[in-house]
């Protein structure tokens, strides 16, 4: 490339730059502030008895969901991070409104009990497919052994009076 071509690309670099910085400064700051709210509100179950997150509870004037929800509001006002929102949340209602549960104590066997289970299903799955192999393929040497004997000349007498009668 000349460095007449090297200047050009430089040049486009820059405008495309220019033109992704202007575009991200002209959003408005609610959009990551909508962004955190509704990542808090997926963190969170609604108590109403639904098993919805708040986010999801389709209630209309839910007597859980919607002073939740001013709650995170308040909390977010306050300039707290989601996990500062989240452990005051935990602290106020307990472990039972996280809609996921904390990796932590007995809660790890919720994380991991499900990619045991697959592991465990995986190998039995490939033991049993294993003996099925090695049943068919012993079967076959059986036969292939059996069939290897030589015939009696009274068995091969019989086989070809046989034959001679299927023929005619």
């Amino acid at each position: 490339m000349t460095m007449r071509g090297k200047a050009r690309c430089r040049g486009w670099l820059f405008v495309f730059l220019a033109a992704l910085g202007t575009s991200a400064a002209s959003l408005p700051r609610n959009v990551h502030a909508e962004v955190s709210f509704q990542e808090i509100e997926e963190s969170l179950t609604c108590q109403c008895g639904c098993g919805l997150t708040v986010h999801s509870c389709n209630h209309v004037d839910c007597g859980s969901a919607i002073p939740l929800r001013k709650e995170i509001r308040e909390q977010m006002s306050l300039g707290k991070s989601k996990e500062e929102i989240l452990a005051y949340f935990e602290a106020k209602y307990g472990e039972k409104i996280l809609s996921a549960p904390v990796a932590r104590g007995f809660n790890w066997l919720a994380w991991l009990m499900p990619f045991a289970a697959v592991g465990a299903g995986g190998i039995v799955v490939f033991w049993t497919v294993r003996r099925w192999v090695s049943r068919q393929r012993g079967s076959r040497e059986r036969e292939s052994t059996e069939a290897a004997e030589p015939m009696s000349a009274q068995e091969q007498e019989r086989l070809r009076a046989e034959l001679d009668r299927f023929d005619a």
